[in-house]
């Protein structure tokens, strides 16, 4: 403990030297003594004992200097602007789409030629799938890092996405890119150095934590270790054997990749997606997730960042529980102090079990038991990402409503891989585990949601309005919602992946597909598939900008309706009250006016799904897949 407070002490007197390396800039020395102990203290907890630590922290204090120094003045403008506006993530205007870069357009030039289209569908947030350069193939799509300075070379250049960056600041939109976090590619120059990794001279510690070390990828990558013979030593790899994890014990890994992120902001990145944040530090005889350090690391990050360039937000990859999750957007000592925004995972999993099913109680209660977001932080809400769906139903809530979890799952992942009697999904199950028949889903949202099986024009808008009803929950839910690339078209799988010896075992690639510009075209016929969708996402955003009570710091509940079949929720904002309806199942489906009560049935409620509001006496019936929005 003593050498912690001298540690503390030491810290404290470098305060001084980093004013004099950014002399003259006023804002950036009130940035610095407001959130200096949030950047100091989390490190010296951490490093404070560690003889490294004196010179990584003013490497550390020299960069942030350097990065708010060399801001030019439209970064600095907007850094500025959004320290007066928090929540410009967070507002019922802000609507997001998710695409990888050569899949959309193939290079970053080809994205910068094809944002008028985003521009139309009323994007406001492009997130860029990894581009950084990349080990060659197998790479993970992107996630095994050999440059966080560098573009990936097939998709362009760091001046290429400079360039992007400019443009989508001059059309009123923000961009998002992957920051690898927890590992680098084994080519990595950090993996040269074993000070830099996680590794042991035999197999006696790393058995000792694979005792209870859960395989991400238990088909392709079993096990968490690799035998490295460059260092003649077992390296840690959690996900896949050329992805070798970073030891944050040390504290030059730590500046390392503050000094990545730095570099990203310094080229106009708008938001951070901290890639496998949960897994940065390994505690024996737990699972090496979200451990109390995780969030250290995060809010000395976070801390560095807001010196630096405070136009930066951060966003946490953590697909984890909910009493796990919620804590990267900020808890307790951490509060408004870590990530501005987290994958709403539970959400997205509730979303395809209630379609299935065409039961809502799951969904109901569960939502109902979510802990709060706390305050100045919000949730990304999503139909579909890049990734599988995990079926993350938990026993406690399954046995709330009466369900078993694992036959839930179960049941999930036979309707989802088509193997159900009566589905309409078509879909792959995922790393399937041969013990239990559980297995995780891939799958574009149109294939799950029945277009690639529809037989007629009937089914095919059933398959429609099942894609809308999604959305339209993920969109008045609050926080800032995603499409992905694709789904706005209604894409359906693509088998091509299988062709390719470095995809072909993962058939993830089958929701990702390369962007059909010619359904793009079709975007407006109302009478195609593609018109169809584009216009009832129109519908949605338009909807979602006119309506205050979708702010996320408002009031999110979900409301019991009476109908098993119809979800509602609830929202509140500024004194302004929406009532979301959702009927999630193929029937008409009633709900009582008891229900409603203080809310405008009329027909204004039916206008953003596009069909009119169906009344009856002390009853408003829904039809299939119908959503109405009721304003009170």
């Amino acid at each position: 403990m003593q050498n912690v407070h001298a540690m503390r002490a030491r810290v404290r007197a470098d305060y001084e030297a980093a004013l004099r390396w950014a002399e003259g800039d006023d804002a950036f020395a009130v940035r610095f003594e407001r959130f200096f102990t949030e950047l100091r203290d989390p490190l010296v907890a951490l490093y404070g004992d560690d003889a490294r630590f004196a010179s990584a922290w003013e490497r550390l204090l020299r960069a942030i200097a350097a990065t708010a120094a060399e801001r030019p003045r439209a970064l600095r403008m907007l850094d500025h602007e959004r320290e007066v506006t928090p929540d410009w993530l967070q507002r019922e205007q802000a609507v997001g789409y998710v695409t990888y870069v050569d899949k959309f357009a193939g290079t970053l030039a080809g994205v910068r030629k094809r944002l008028p289209y985003l521009r139309e569908l009323g994007v406001t947030y492009l997130h860029l799938m990894p581009l950084l350069a990349a080990r060659p193939a197998p790479n993970d799509g992107g996630y095994a890092v050999v440059d966080y300075g560098a573009v990936e070379p097939a998709l362009g250049t760091m001046d290429d996405l400079r360039a992007l960056a400019d443009d989508l600041r001059e059309a009123g939109m923000a961009l998002c890119v992957d920051l690898v976090l927890n590992h680098v590619a084994a080519e990595h120059p950090w993996a040269r150095d074993p000070a830099f990794l996680r590794t042991s001279p035999d197999r006696e510690q790393p058995d000792a934590f694979e005792r209870t070390l859960p395989d991400v990828f238990p088909d392709t990558a079993p096990g968490s270790f690799t035998w490295s013979d460059e260092h003649q030593r077992w390296v840690w790899t959690t996900f896949n054997s050329y992805q070798w994890d970073l030891d944050y014990t040390n504290p030059d890994v730590f500046v390392a990749m503050a000094e990545a992120m730095l570099g990203l902001a310094a080229v106009g990145v708008d938001v951070l997606r901290l890639d496998a944040a949960p897994f940065l530090w390994k505690r024996l005889g737990t699972n090496c997730q979200n451990q109390p350090e995780v969030h250290e690391l995060l809010q000395a990050f976070r801390a560095a960042m807001r010196i630096a360039a405070p136009a930066v937000a951060f966003k946490a990859e953590a697909i984890v529980a909910p009493q796990d999750l919620v804590p990267y957007l900020g808890t307790g000592k951490h509060e408004g102090k870590e990530c501005d925004l987290a994958y709403h995972n539970v959400l997205m999993v509730l979303l395809w079990s209630a379609l299935a099913s065409g039961r809502v109680e799951l969904m109901t209660s569960t939502l109902l038991a979510m802990p709060p977001v706390p305050p100045g932080a919000g949730w990304l809400t999503y139909v579909r990402c890049h990734d599988d769906i995990g079926w993350a139903i938990t026993p406690d809530d399954a046995a709330r409503v009466g369900e078993d979890a694992y036959l839930h799952r179960r049941f999930l992942a036979d309707w989802y891989a088509g193997e159900f009697p009566g589905t309409f999904a078509r879909g792959g199950r995922f790393q399937p585990d041969p013990r239990t028949g559980e297995a995780r889903t891939s799958g574009t949202c149109g294939s799950l949601a029945g277009l690639e099986s529809a037989p007629d024009e009937p089914a095919v808008e059933l398959a429609i309005r099942r894609v809308l009803l999604l959305h339209a929950i993920a969109f008045a839910h609050g926080g800032l919602p995603l499409i992905y690339m694709g789904d706005e078209l209604g894409l359906l799988n693509d088998a091509s992946y299988r062709d390719e010896p470095d995809k072909a075992d993962d058939n993830r690639w089958m929701h990702r597909p390369a962007m059909d510009w010619d359904a793009a075209a079709r975007r407006h016929d109302p009478d195609s598939v593609q018109g169809r969708l584009w216009a009832g996402l129109r519908r949605l955003i338009a909807a979602r900008r006119a309506t205050r009570a979708i702010h996320v710091q408002g009031v999110v509940e979900p409301h019991w309706t009476g109908n098993e079949h119809v979800f509602g929720l609830l929202r509140e904002q500024a004194g302004e009250r929406l009532l979301v309806l959702g009927n999630f199942t193929p029937t008409p489906q009633a709900v009582t006016s008891e229900a409603l009560r203080g809310f405008a049935v009329d027909a204004a409620a039916g206008e953003v799904d596009g069909r009119p509001v169906e009344l009856h006496e002390a009853a408003v019936v829904l039809a299939p897949y119908q959503h109405l929005w009721l304003h009170g």
